[in-house]
């Protein structure tokens, strides 16, 4: 019988960038650094994690995700690993057009096929479901199987943490993602059971932002509803 590496995982939104105020598609051409409020959110979230015995932090390869890692690991003392598995959703050629209404409902569209079980539902030349989910899932498998008792960050996008909680977790409430945004340097808390090439996991807190102050905790939506 195969064991069972058990291992804390922080799924840690990026900080604010302009993309957040612009409202554009980004996944990888659009790659903002963040604003003076994400550093702030970003160093709000390092001190939270001060006394949380972390082991390990690894990031999206996008500034906005590279940067708020890099100031959470300078106080913790570790270093970024940065891993192409935890960039954000491939969004295909939505990536480049203007974010008007008509581009912003086709992306709201194919999300709530996504909750309502339609998996295969595609971006334009991006992915569905199905492959954000097991993109998400070798990512996570690659740095918890050969480890156990590790708290791990994992600083990433509201899309795929979104997918990957769906995926993995199986003590969720879809009302939990319908009722509540994963803002910016919100803190996603799972105990994950790695086995052989499978991860499942329970899910301890969703979208937190207590740690969030002042300036900080002015949250904007990252998306647009029309």
């Amino acid at each position: 019988m195969s064991t069972k590496n058990t291992n804390t995982l922080y799924l840690v939104r990026h900080g604010e960038n302009i993309a957040n105020i612009t409202k554009e598609f980004s996944y990888k051409l659009v790659d903002y650094s963040l604003t003076s409020k994400g550093i702030q959110q970003a160093q709000q979230t390092a001190e939270y994690f001060k006394d949380k015995d972390i082991h390990a932090i690894y990031s999206s390869p996008l500034k906005r995700a590279a940067e708020t890692a890099e100031i959470i690991a300078k106080e913790l003392g570790l270093a970024v690993t940065i891993m192409e598995q935890f960039r954000e959703v491939n969004v295909g050629t939505l990536e480049g057009r203007p974010p008007t209404q008509e581009n912003w409902v086709l992306h709201n569209r194919i999300v709530e096929d996504w909750y309502n079980g339609r998996y295969e539902s595609a971006f334009p030349e991006g992915e569905n479901y199905l492959m954000v989910s097991q993109r998400m899932r070798e990512g996570l498998w690659e740095i918890t199987h050969n480890q156990t008792g590790k708290n791990i960050i994992i600083v990433g996008h509201g899309g795929i943490f979104t997918a990957a909680v769906r995926d993995i977790c199986h003590n969720i409430d879809t009302s939990d993602f319908t009722q509540k945004e994963n803002h910016n340097c919100s803190i996603t808390e799972i105990v994950a059971y790695t086995s052989d090439k499978q991860i499942e996991g329970d899910l301890k807190g969703w979208a937190l932002c207590g740690h969030l102050s002042g300036d900080a905790a002015q949250l904007i939506s990252g998306i647009s509803q029309f």
